[in-house]
């Protein structure tokens, strides 16, 4: 019996190799047999010519739309934007060339801007017209220093005597000489305003003051001991202002919160800064020729929006460096801060 089993495997077993070699011999001889792809190659190259033919179609179709497609519509170049001329007052001291740097890079980011920069100096200082050239800002650079009587003294509180207005006034000589100067020059379109080198400027209120008519007016922040001051509109009319100090001056607002149409400082020759006005009429003494309060123009959503706020830089403290230069090992002098 057990025999017979063993010879049943060795039959299946030889069988099972019989067969998978024949399966093996055909199939090396098939490798050597020619395979008849023709009808294959045929669809790939009727496919080929048919994607061929589209692309030749869609060449001509762009070819003769461009021919025949009219020239591009050039956008309509409206006037370029108002000028902006900002009469800004400076003086030597530790924190000035800081000031004015971050001044002049606001300024780089408003379009149509003049920038008249007025030194409180007998002559201009390297330092103010090194900055000046670098700045990238189209710029007018002038000099005046503040008679002796008008300067506070050391120890001084700020509120005083009135600060830049010999400066501020220089500004406004030269605008009008030059303007004047120019063909047609009472009618230039332009707007005046004063910004001191100290506060900090949105750039959108330059935008708001681009449009100014005769005075513009809007909030600053920060200024006469309140969050902020400013003109109280109604019906689109200022009618009062909100203000914790004076509030019955002939108008009781900072010198950042006003713009002047340059065609009303030049039919003006006499408006100016007065420098023997009482204290806080300063603003007062320059507008009261020029404008009514009923005349205002608010901006700013009608002054209620900050976008300048009255910020003062802290005077640095040099008690370690007064201490070095005493010992003969202070900073170098030659390097400009």
């Amino acid at each position: 019996m057990a025999t017979r089993m063993k010879l049943k495997l060795k039959t299946v077993f030889v069988m099972y190799f019989m067969v998978s070699l024949m399966g093996l011999i055909y199939a090396l001889m098939q490798l050597g047999q020619r395979c008849d792809c023709t009808e294959h190659i045929m669809v790939k190259d009727r496919t080929i010519s048919r994607l061929q033919e589209e692309l030749h179609h869609l060449k001509d179709v762009i070819k003769n739309s461009e021919a025949t497609k009219l020239p591009p519509k050039q956008p309509a170049r409206g006037p370029p934007p108002t000028t902006i001329f900002v009469i800004t007052p400076t003086y030597a001291r530790l924190v000035q060339k800081a000031e004015l740097t971050r001044l002049s890079q606001t300024f780089l980011h408003v379009p149509q801007l003049h920038w008249i920069v007025v030194e409180d100096s007998p002559q201009k200082t390297p330092l103010v017209t090194d900055l000046l050239k670098k700045s990238g800002l189209v710029y007018t650079h002038l000099h005046v220093p503040t008679a002796k009587d008008h300067k506070l003294q050391e120890g001084d509180p700020s509120w005083l005597k009135p600060r830049g207005v010999q400066q501020r006034n220089e500004g406004l000589r030269w605008l009008r000489e030059d303007r004047r100067a120019e063909a047609g020059g009472d009618n230039l379109q332009g707007v005046v305003y004063f910004a001191d080198d100290d506060n900090t400027y949105s750039l959108q209120v330059f935008e708001e003051m681009r449009s100014t008519q005769r005075v513009s007016v809007w909030p600053v922040g920060l200024v006469g001991g309140m969050k902020y001051e400013r003109p109280v509109v109604e019906g689109g009319k200022v009618v009062r202002f909100h203000t914790g100090w004076r509030p019955n001056r002939p108008f009781p607002i900072d010198m950042a919160s006003f713009a002047v149409s340059l065609k009303l400082v030049l039919a003006n020759p006499e408006a100016c800064f007065d420098g023997n006005a009482p204290m806080g009429l300063l603003e007062s003494s320059f507008l009261q020729g020029l404008v009514t309060i009923d005349e205002l123009e608010p901006k700013a959503d009608n002054c209620t929006k900050v976008l300048v706020w009255h910020t003062r830089t802290e005077k640095p403290k040099m008690k370690r460096e007064e201490a070095l230069q005493a010992q003969g090992l202070g900073s170098d002098p030659a390097l400009e801060v």
